[in-house]
C-alpha cells in the first residue's frame, strides 16, 4: 500500500494544473489587420529601395570639388618680381634688293634715321645703261605702233597707184609684142625662140600687174587690226622692261624702311652686297645695317612655371632698369609664349614699356614688378576660385553645375582674375558650394547624379 501511494504522488506531480495554464496564457492578442499593414509597409520599403537603387545606377557619375576660399592680392599690389633684358620689339636687318658694289655709306652706329632716308648707295652705271636700253626699245615700239595706227600716207597711195599704171603699160606692151611675134611666126619670119621670149614676157608683166594691183588695194586699206594689236603689245612689253630697269636702278639707293636708330653698321665702301648672304670675312653680304625703333621697347623675361598663375595678358607692371633704379617706367604684359621651355621649366613673357626714353637701351638688365589688376589699395583680400574644368558656356554665359543633395543645378557666374588652372569667381557661388569638375558631358540642370567616391 505504501508503495502504491508513493507512485500515486509521483503521477500527480506530472499532471498539468489547468488553472495554472490559464494564468500563463497572454491576456492580449495582436489584431490580424495590424499584421497586414506592417507586412505591406515592409513590401513598400523594399520596392522603394529597389527603385532608388535602379535610379542611382542609371544616374551619371560625376566628380565634384568644393569652391576654394583663398586670399589674393588687392588690386595694385606687387604679386611677382622678375628680372630680364630690354629688347627692341622689332629689329630690322636692312638688306639690298640688287647686286652691286658699295659706293657710299651715309650712317654710323647710333644715328637716328627717318623712313625713306638713304643709308647706302651702290654703284649704278650698269643699271643706268640697262634703263637707257629699255627706253630706246620702248621708243622704237611706240614709233612702229604710231605708224600702223596712222595708216597709209597719201604719198604711199600715189606710189602704189603709179606702180599699177606702170605694170599696166608693161603688160599692154607685152601683149602687143606677143601678138606681133605670133603673126611673124605663122609666116615663118620669127623663130620659135623669139615666140617663147614674147610669151614669157607676157606672163611676167601680167603677174607684175596683178601684184601691183593687190599692193595698191592693201595700201588704200591700211594695216590689219591684228598688226596694230601686236604692236600695242610690244609697246606694253617695252614699258614693263623700262619700269623694271627703273626699279633696279632705284634699288641701288638702300633706304630706311622705318623711323629708328642704327644699331649696327654692317657694310663698308668698296664691299659687295647681294640679295643673299654668303657670309665669312670678305664675303658678299646681304644686310647693310641693323635698325630698330627705340620708342618701342620690351622687357624679355623667363618666368618660372610655378609663378605663371600670377601673370596674365594686359597686366600692369612697373619696370626699372638696373642702371637707373630710381627711374620707374610703366609697362604691360604684351606677349606670353604659347609653350614652355622644358629644360629651364620657364615660360617666356614680354612686357611692353609704355614710356621709354633715352636712358633705356636694348640688352640692358631690367626688373619688372607685376601688379595685381586695377589700381589702388594694398594688403590682401579673400576671393573664391574654381577649377577651369568646372566652367561651361550656356546661352552665351559662363556657368557651373552646383551639387544640391543628389541633384545638380546650373548657376551663372561672373569671373574675375585668371589664376592659371583656376579662375576667380566674383559672383554666383558661395564658399560652401560644391561644383562638378568631371562628368559634365550631357548634364542638365535638375538631373540626379552619383558623386564619385572620394570627391569633395
Amino acid at each position: 500500500m505504501a508503495s502504491g501511494d508513493s507512485r500515486q504522488q509521483d503521477l500527480s506531480v506530472l499532471q498539468i494544473d489547468r488553472s495554472r495554464k490559464e494564468s500563463l496564457e497572454p491576456k492580449t492578442r495582436i489584431p490580424w489587420n495590424l499584421l497586414l499593414y506592417v507586412g505591406a509597409g515592409l513590401v513598400l520599403v523594399v520596392v522603394v529601395g529597389v527603385v532608388v537603387s535602379i535610379v542611382l545606377a542609371r544616374a551619371p557619375e560625376v566628380e565634384v570639388q568644393r569652391v576654394t576660399l583663398e586670399r589674393g592680392a588687392t588690386p595694385g599690389t606687387v604679386v611677382l618680381t622678375a628680372g630680364g633684358y630690354i629688347v627692341a620689339h622689332h629689329t630690322i636687318q636692312v638688306s639690298s634688293k640688287v647686286v652691286g658694289k658699295v659706293a657710299w655709306v651715309g650712317v654710323e652706329k647710333g644715328d637716328r634715321v627717318k623712313e625713306g632716308q638713304v643709308l647706302v648707295r651702290l654703284e649704278d652705271s650698269e643699271y643706268q645703261a640697262q634703263l637707257a636700253q629699255a627706253r630706246a626699245y620702248l621708243d622704237v615700239s611706240k614709233a612702229r605702233l604710231k605708224e600702223l595706227e596712222a595708216g597709209s600716207r597719201p604719198q604711199e597711195i600715189d606710189a602704189a597707184r603709179a606702180a599699177v599704171e606702170e605694170a599696166q603699160a608693161n603688160f599692154q606692151n607685152a601683149t602687143v609684142n606677143l601678138k606681133r611675134v605670133e603673126d611673124l611666126a605663122r609666116q615663118n619670119i620669127a623663130s620659135q625662140q623669139q615666140l617663147d621670149n614674147a610669151r614669157t614676157q607676157f606672163d611676167v608683166t601680167k603677174a607684175q600687174l596683178e601684184s601691183a594691183r593687190k599692193r595698191y588695194d592693201l595700201v588704200k586699206i591700211g594695216p590689219r587690226a591684228e598688226q596694230i594689236e601686236y604692236a600695242r603689245a610690244q609697246v606694253a612689253q617695252a614699258q614693263a622692261a623700262v619700269d623694271y630697269a627703273q626699279t633696279m636702278l632705284d634699288s641701288t639707293l638702300i633706304r630706311a624702311p622705318v623711323n629708328g636708330t642704327v644699331l649696327e653698321r654692317l657694310i663698308e665702301k668698296g664691299e659687295m652686297v647681294s640679295t643673299m648672304n654668303f657670309g665669312g670675312p670678305g664675303g658678299v653680304k646681304a644686310s647693310v645695317a641693323s635698325l630698330a625703333d627705340l620708342s618701342d621697347l620690351q622687357v624679355e623675361l623667363d618666368i618660372n612655371q610655378n609663378d605663371f598663375p600670377k601673370i596674365s595678358l594686359h597686366q600692369d607692371c612697373a619696370v626699372t632698369a638696373d642702371a637707373y633704379p630710381d627711374r620707374v617706367y610703366k609697362g604691360v604684359v604684351e606677349e606670353i609664349a604659347p609653350q614652355a621651355n622644358r629644360q629651364k621649366a620657364t615660360i617666356q613673357v614680354k612686357v611692353k614699356i609704355s614710356n621709354p626714353d633715352d636712358y633705356l637701351r636694348p640688352e640692358m638688365n631690367a626688373h619688372v614688378a607685376f601688379l595685381a589688376p586695377s589700381s589702388g589699395g594694398s594688403g590682401t583680400r579673400e576671393m573664391l576660385s574654381v577649377p577651369r574644368s568646372a566652367l561651361i558656356q550656356s546661352e552665351g554665359k559662363t556657368a557651373v553645375f552646383v551639387l544640391e543633395g543628389s541633384h545638380v543645378k546650373l548657376h551663372d557666374v561672373q569671373l574675375g582674375r585668371d589664376l592659371g588652372d583656376r579662375m576667380e569667381v566674383a559672383e554666383g557661388l558661395g564658399p560652401n558650394d560644391q561644383v562638378v569638375v568631371r562628368g559634365l558631358e550631357g548634364l542638365a540642370s535638375g538631373q540626379r547624379v552619383k558623386v564619385k567616391a572620394g570627391a569633395s
